[in-house]
């Protein structure tokens, strides 16, 4: 870890203007700098730099901060990444805090994960241009109409039917075996040797948003129950925290465009990115959490959820949406038509069709609610009162008061409501979320003081197994 003299020294020494001029043409206007905003299509130039503040700001999108905010920005880094880039930009010599034995034994084994993990993705790589890999999983990839350039910028690849191929090869190669287990990719026969996890499927390596290979991905080709195996958890990877399956491709799009979609597969994302939306990302099956969405924070605050257009991907989309509302996030949510879904509705259409389709159907996630939820009781006050009750819950944990305010407004025409009942209920839950957030805390804090991990290890989802 950088120490805080470090940091303090980085902080005085990078100048905005400096920083900013290393990817932005600056001309002097006044006391302050302007030029075009990098975050977004400007034409006019509307981003402004104040040397004196030490911040920067676009007055159109509103990106900007310090010379450490926008570092991370711009080039996608995380805080500690940021500060390194502008000590070597300033030469300044990093100073950080001796690491524990523990903590240094954790990052060398985390180290020797990343380039385990690596090695294997360019092995799954190699696999896939072998005559049986390109008879199955080629076949399977071809039939999903990815092109090669796609193929390679997600770095796809084939697991062998082979029961020991990838184990064999890495032990070969010198790593330990241990890791091999660890990291899911091989499980141990209990007799001295081990056997490959991911066998005969095509291979989604999962990155992190800086590029690193930390988890895979593999589909079966055959009638297998489990169509998708997943890494498990591990020091480099947490499905609860680490990424999401395309964000690494995405973040830069994101950025740009201000907006990302979320989608629930690989193939969702594979195929709307080679239809030209390359700010597309996935859940991967899994429901989101605080961890994901603060990574989607760091890169948009504008989130639109895609769903099949069925009964099912209806109900889909009125769950787990207030985790995001309460982040702070603007919410939209686009049904499909009901025989799609992401991946086949891609394949479908071009690019316009696509872009014509949203700009029609999107729709803000407050209205989808209450239309949904509305729709078959006009006529029937319980089933009325309830729906009122379930919009209520989501605006109240919308964190912005003046749109909580707005919606309410807005609500109480549809519903047939006085405003200011419907600002009593919503209130009522503000009061209420606030005594279970304290209430989550003090249980926090319990765990801590009597040594147990913040989460129940119970309550967490094991990794999928497969059989020998």
């Amino acid at each position: 870890m950088i120490d805080r003299a470090t940091v303090d020294q980085i902080l005085d020494t990078a100048d905005i203007v400096d920083v900013v001029s290393d990817f932005v043409s600056l001309r002097r206007r006044g006391a302050n700098w302007v030029g075009l905003c990098p975050f977004h299509n400007d034409r006019n130039p509307s981003f402004y730099v104040s040397r004196s503040k030490g911040i920067c700001k676009c007055f159109s999108c509103g990106k900007g901060g310090s010379p450490v905010n926008f570092i991370m920005e711009h080039e996608q880094l995380s805080y500690y990444e940021a500060l390194k880039y502008l000590a070597n930009k300033y030469h300044i010599e990093i100073h950080e805090r001796e690491l524990t034995d523990d903590e240094r034994i954790q990052q060398t084994e985390r180290e020797a994960m990343l380039m385990l993990n690596e090695w294997v993705c360019q092995f799954f790589e190699a696999q896939l241009h072998t005559q049986s890999g390109e008879e199955i999983g080629g076949a399977y990839l071809a039939e999903r109409g990815f092109s090669e350039a796609t193929i390679k910028k997600f770095r796809l690849g084939y697991s062998p039917e082979d029961r020991t191929a990838l184990y064999t090869a890495a032990v070969r190669q010198g790593f330990n075996r241990e890791l091999l287990f660890k990291l899911g990719l091989c499980k141990d026969d209990g007799h001295g040797g081990g056997y490959d996890f991911f066998r005969g499927r095509v291979m989604f390596p999962i990155f992190n948003v800086a590029g690193k290979v930390i988890a895979f991905g593999g589909r079966t080709l055959k009638n297998d129950p489990a169509k998708y195996f997943n890494s498990p958890d591990s020091l480099v990877y947490s499905k609860r925290e680490s990424t999401m399956y395309g964000l690494f491709q995405a973040k830069r799009e994101i950025a740009k465009q201000n907006k990302c979609y979320i989608v629930e597969g690989y193939a969702d994302v594979i195929s709307m990115h080679q239809a030209g939306f390359e700010n597309v990302i996935a859940s991967s099956g899994t429901a989101l959490t605080e961890g994901h969405i603060h990574l989607i924070h760091r890169f948009t605050q504008n989130v639109t959820e895609m769903f099949d257009g069925d009964d099912a991907g209806v109900h889909a989309a009125l769950r787990g949406v207030d985790m995001l509302l309460a982040q702070g996030l603007n919410i939209k949510v686009l049904l499909l038509p009901p025989e799609d879904d992401p991946d086949s509705f891609a394949r479908k259409h071009n690019t316009t069709e696509i872009e014509q389709y949203i700009e029609q159907n999107e729709e803000d996630f407050i209205r989808f609610k209450t239309h949904v939820l509305l729709n078959g009781a006009e006529n029937d006050p319980i089933k009325r009162a309830a729906a009122i009750g379930e919009v209520v819950k989501s605006i109240a944990v919308i964190p912005d008061a003046i749109t909580r305010s707005v919606y309410a407004k807005e609500c109480s025409g549809r519903f047939g409501i006085e405003e200011e009942t419907l600002l009593r209920e919503i209130q009522k839950h503000l009061d209420k979320n606030r005594e279970e957030r304290y209430k989550q805390r003090e249980r926090e804090r319990r765990r801590k003081e009597a040594g147990l991990p913040a989460v129940d290890p119970q309550n967490e989802q094991q990794p999928e197994s497969q059989p020998e």
